[in-house]
Parts: C-alpha cells; sequence; structure tokens
C-alpha cells in the first residue's frame, strides 16, 4: 500500500524532518505530483520550508520552488540565507531562474546573485534587463548549439562527453552558428544520428528556419506558434547573434499567466497576483487600493437617486427596475471591455482607433439595446399592467446599453494610450457611468411621465 495514502503527506514530511532522514525524503517528495508539492509548501511554516529546502540536494530543491508559483517562491527564497539560495537558483532553469530572481526586491537579489556561479549569475542578468512578456524574457539559454564548420564526429562526441550536464536540456534540435555566433539554421538530432560521421554541419544544415528577435512581444510569439507547428524558435539579437530558444511551453505558460493576472486586476486585485500565504496586510491592501476608490465611485452614481427621491417615492416600482438596469447595462459593457482587451492583447486594435472601435460598438449596441428594452418593457407591463412603465424602463435600458458598449469599446484603448492599466481601471469607471446614467434616464423619463405613470 503506498505510504502516502495512509499518512497525510505534510505529517510524514514533518516527521522526515524531525529525524532528518534526507534520503526517504528526497524519496518521498519524488513520489508526489506537482499539485501535491504546491499544497505540502502551502502547509508548512517558513522556518519548515527552509529546513526542508536545505535537507534536500540543491538540484531536488531547484525542482520543487519550480513547482511553486513566482510569488510565494520569492516570499520563501528571499528569506533563506543568500548561499543556500544561491545555490538552489544556480540548479533552475533559465528562464524559471529569471522570473524567480524578477519577484525579489532588488537587495535580495543582488545578494543572491553575488552568491551565485559567475556564469549562471551573468546569465541572469542578461535575462531580467529583458521584458518579461518577451522572447528574451520568456526564453532559455540551455541548448546545444555548435559552429557551422564543426563535423558530425565532432558534436556527437560532445554530447557523448557532457552527457550528465546535457541531460537537463529539453531541446530537440541542434543550432547552427558561425564563427561570430551569428545564427545559421538548425539540425534535427536524427539528421545528425544518420549523417557520415566525416560530414560537416555546414553539408546538413536545415537554414530555412525562422527566428525571432529578443524583443519580440508575447502577443507575435503566440501567433507565431498558431502559425507554426514547432516546438521552439530560435532567439537572436540585433546583430542576428543566437542567444537563446523560446519554446511553446513557455508562451502557453505566460499567456495563461497574463490571462489570469489580468481577471484578477480586473476584479480589484491590484498588482494581479495574490496568494493566501502572503501577508494579511499585504494582501488587504491590494484590495483596499481599488475597493476605496469604488466606494466613491458609487457614492456618485447613487447621488442621482438622491436627486429624484420624490419621482422614486411616489413611483415604487421603479425600485425593482433600477437594479436590473444598471446590472444588465454593466454586463453589456463588460463585454465590450473584454473584446478591447482582448483584441489590444492580440494587436488587432490600436489605442488611437477609438472611433473605429466606437462605431463598431453602436451597431451592436442599437440591436442589443433594442431587444433588451422591448423585453424588460414588456415585463414591466405585464406586471403593473401600465404602458408607460414599460416605456420608461424599456428605454432607459436601450439607452443605456448603447452608452455601456459605447464605454466598455473605448475606455480600454483611451487608458492604455494614457498608459494607464485598462484591466485594472476599465471596470470600476464603466460600472460608475452606466449606474449614474442608467439611474437618470430611467427616473428623468418617470419625472416626465409622472402623472401617465400613476400611484405604482
Amino acid at each position: 500500500m503506498d505510504l502516502k495514502t495512509v499518512i497525510n503527506p505534510v505529517d510524514k514530511i514533518r516527521s522526515l524532518l524531525r529525524m532528518d532522514d534526507k534520503s526517504e525524503l528526497t524519496d518521498f517528495l519524488d513520489s508526489l505530483q506537482a499539485s501535491e508539492v504546491v499544497y505540502l509548501m502551502n502547509k508548512l511554516d517558513r522556518k519548515e520550508q527552509h529546513k526542508l529546502l536545505t535537507a534536500i540536494s540543491p538540484e531536488d530543491a531547484a525542482d520543487l520552488i519550480e513547482e511553486l508559483p513566482d510569488a510565494q517562491a520569492a516570499d520563501i527564497i528571499e528569506e533563506m540565507d543568500a548561499e543556500d539560495a544561491a545555490a538552489i537558483i544556480n540548479e533552475m532553469t533559465s528562464d524559471e531562474r529569471a522570473d524567480l530572481m524578477l519577484e525579489l526586491d532588488d537587495d535580495e537579489a543582488e545578494a543572491i546573485l553575488t552568491e551565485m556561479e559567475p556564469v549562471e549569475a551573468a546569465s541572469v542578468r542578461r535575462m531580467i534587463e529583458y521584458g518579461p512578456d518577451t522572447a528574451g524574457g520568456l526564453m532559455i539559454t540551455e541548448y546545444f548549439s555548435y559552429k557551422v564548420s564543426s563535423t558530425v564526429r565532432e558534436v556527437v562526441d560532445d554530447l557523448r562527453e557532457n552527457a550528465e550536464k546535457y541531460k537537463e536540456y529539453h531541446v530537440r534540435y541542434i543550432y547552427v552558428v558561425s564563427g561570430q555566433d551569428i545564427f545559421i539554421g538548425v539540425l534535427q538530432m536524427q539528421d545528425l544520428l544518420l549523417a557520415t560521421k566525416s560530414q560537416k554541419l555546414s553539408d546538413i544544415v536545415i537554414k530555412e528556419v525562422k527566428a525571432v528577435n529578443v524583443n519580440t512581444p508575447l502577443d507575435k510569439l503566440d501567433d507565431l506558434f498558431d502559425t507554426y507547428d514547432y516546438y521552439g524558435f530560435p532567439v537572436v539579437d540585433e546583430q542576428n547573434r543566437l542567444i537563446g530558444v523560446i519554446r511553446r511551453k513557455n508562451v502557453l505558460e505566460a499567456v495563461n499567466e497574463r490571462t489570469a493576472y489580468d481577471h484578477l486586476e480586473s476584479q480589484g486585485i491590484v498588482g494581479g497576483d495574490e496568494l493566501r500565504t502572503m501577508p494579511v496586510l499585504q494582501r488587504s491592501r491590494r484590495r483596499l487600493t481599488w475597493l476605496s476608490v469604488n466606494i466613491v465611485l458609487n457614492l456618485i452614481a447613487a447621488s442621482v437617486i438622491t436627486f429624484y427621491q420624490d419621482t422614486l417615492h411616489s413611483v415604487i416600482a421603479l425600485a425593482v427596475f433600477l437594479p436590473i438596469i444598471s446590472d444588465m447595462s454593466g454586463c453589456t459593457g463588460n463585454q465590450a471591455v473584454a473584446v478591447s482587451m482582448r483584441e489590444l492583447s492580440l494587436g488587432t486594435v490600436k489605442p488611437g482607433e477609438v472611433f473605429r472601435v466606437w462605431w463598431q460598438e453602436i451597431s451592436v449596441g442599437l440591436i442589443n439595446g433594442t431587444v433588451l428594452g422591448i423585453l424588460i418593457g414588456i415585463a414591466a407591463y405585464i406586471w403593473k399592467g401600465n404602458i408607460y412603465l414599460g416605456i420608461v424602463v424599456g428605454g432607459a435600458l436601450a439607452i443605456n446599453t448603447l452608452i455601456a458598449v459605447s464605454i466598455g469599446g473605448t475606455v480600454p484603448l483611451i487608458l492604455k494610450k494614457m498608459n494607464i492599466d485598462p484591466a485594472l481601471a476599465s471596470g470600476p469607471i464603466l460600472t460608475t457611468i452606466t449606474d449614474m446614467i442608467g439611474f437618470f434616464l430611467a427616473l428623468s423619463f418617470a419625472t416626465i411621465a409622472l402623472t401617465r405613470l400613476g400611484n405604482l
């Protein structure tokens, strides 16, 4: 029977830590799934986490750290001794190292870099200079690269002699470069093995291979992998020198992380990356930043109701429809926000194309606003038997829907042009304006038709 099905993994780890049984500790960790490792680390306190990471080998500790979210891994690493942290980070893959170091405070990162192996530290320093959502920030620097003048025998001998070093390389191709490291082409492993040993790489290299510039943005990389069924692309600098490889796996992970980040920010989690293992005050501050602003905006919207309180008192039935008008307008506006955010991320629309986007949203808003207005108008008429109530709430919803899609479609572009994060700010702006205008329209129409509405 599997021991981990009998004993809680957290209790088992704690028991092994107390016994200082490093061999069994490593074996037990190897038996766990990635999700179990993440759960396990969340259940251990900081002292136990550090003891675990230093009890196992740096290679195993690096594998464990790579399973954790970057923010959580950084919190753990930055409280370790710089020497212990450096030993672990040395063993991580180049892209994971760079991501982790970007999460650390500058002083902590520098202290760890000082303790790292010079070659690894230099690699990290280069990679963190690139944008995190560019080819340079997402690439790996562990790849096979040989000069075009090398023979097949020389390449095979090198692969065999450095088998221990290369076993962690997850690359399926050999990259061929000139004497100045200018990228020339690629070579599949099978072509290398099937070639005669005396042949030079120049005779068998595949030159018709696309390379990507180090500054290529994530959206462009995503499009490239959608277009080409490649495992990875070679990454070159401005001089066309090979400096890394960007894998499909890295791009997919980055796209998913950005989507999750944008979703959290759209829900008011400032910073977009919150874990419950973070300090309470830090989590509270991230949420309050948005909530404090939002309460002010809601008070502004609610002030419209105060201005028309006499009308609302006379036509109490409006109180039922005001939240519906607000919610439905918000939903249609958020649909427009989502489309604009998606098009901005894909690069299919530019921040300056506000008028074009607005005009395209107007056509959708006219149709949807009319349909929704008729539906809610019919519901109001059936409920109260007053056609004017149906016209008031239906007209308010129809017009507010048109306004909502106009705002939802254009505000993300305007904010992007102003260098303000549209994921964070679009929602509150949309909600406030649509609530305020929706209340205003319904109550204004009701005031005009007050004699027709009677005492509903």
